[in-house]
């Protein structure tokens, strides 16, 4: 099983150099970053998590660059966003910026998207609230047609491209997809649709939900052994990740501390146990 990690990089925490030279020496398999372009101060919408919305979320460094500086100081060390807040992109600056990232690291990355939860910093992005997720689902056809290997217009509901010259491209023409999110049948229709599998959140209850997907995932006429369910931000223990094994899943990303390096060497030092 590959152990990769997530954190909240901000500009108070450990630089994306230092933690990235780190998990590669250490044998972490990857590392995913999150992203909220801003936190409007005047916000109705609840934290999922409940409480006080964490600082961090409203410091959080741009993912692209950070993986950019991942990318230059690492050979083997996958990168990836977890998530990446398609609806609120430009989806022709977003496939550039994808594009270049796998080319300059060498077929390393890994688009985690998602539709999102603070419908003030959507709206800011002129979102329309209710229709993320199909505007999301015509983000990733408008890029996917910027990567073919030949000039291929997009016309869409939310958005169209000319037949264009566009590189670098993804090897193969696409990178990997996986969606994050609550368990249902949106979410799950949306993965056998269009991505290569599921970033679900915690990784809480996947022996219930994961026979779901894979059904949902057949009866879209997927390949079953290429469904991929990557638990996300999860706080490891041996119990945990040995169910995880038992369930075939075959990488798991643990959550990092937002933090200074100090403390966030500590919890890679009390992680490497579940490395062996």
């Amino acid at each position: 099983m590959r152990l990769s990690t997530t954190i909240f990089l901000t500009d108070r925490t450990v630089t994306p150099v230092r933690l990235a030279r780190e998990l590669e020496q250490r044998g972490f398999a990857g590392l995913y970053l999150p992203e909220h372009t801003h936190i409007p101060v005047e916000r109705t919408t609840p934290y999922p998590m409940g409480g006080e919305l964490p600082d961090e979320y409203g410091r959080t460094l741009d993912p692209f660059v950070a993986l950019g500086q991942a990318a230059a100081v690492t050979d083997t060390l996958t990168l990836g966003t977890g998530i990446t807040l398609i609806a609120q992109h430009d989806p022709i600056d977003l496939a550039k910026q994808i594009a270049t990232l796998d080319h300059l690291s060498g077929s390393r990355f890994t688009l985690g998207l998602g539709f999102g939860w603070n419908r003030e910093e959507a709206a800011d992005h002129g979102v329309e609230w209710t229709r993320r997720r199909e505007e999301g689902r015509d983000r990733m056809a408008l890029m996917r047609a910027l990567w073919a290997a030949e000039p291929t217009a997009y016309e869409g509901e939310f958005g169209s491209v000319r037949a264009s010259r566009a590189y670098p491209k993804p090897r193969g023409g696409d990178v990997r997809t996986l969606i994050g999110g609550a368990a249902g049948p949106k979410l799950f229709a949306q993965i056998a649709e269009y991505a290569d599998g599921w970033l679900p959140i915690g990784g809480g209850g996947l022996s219930g939900s994961m026979p779901v997907l894979r059904q949902v995932w057949e009866d879209a006429g997927r390949d079953p052994a290429a469904l991929q369910v990557v638990p996300y931000a999860v706080q490891p223990t041996s119990g945990k990740l040995a169910h995880y094994a038992e369930l075939g899943i075959e990488e798991v990303v643990l959550q990092l501390p937002s933090s200074d390096e100090e403390s966030v060497l500590k919890v890679l030092d009390a992680y490497a146990p579940h490395l062996r």
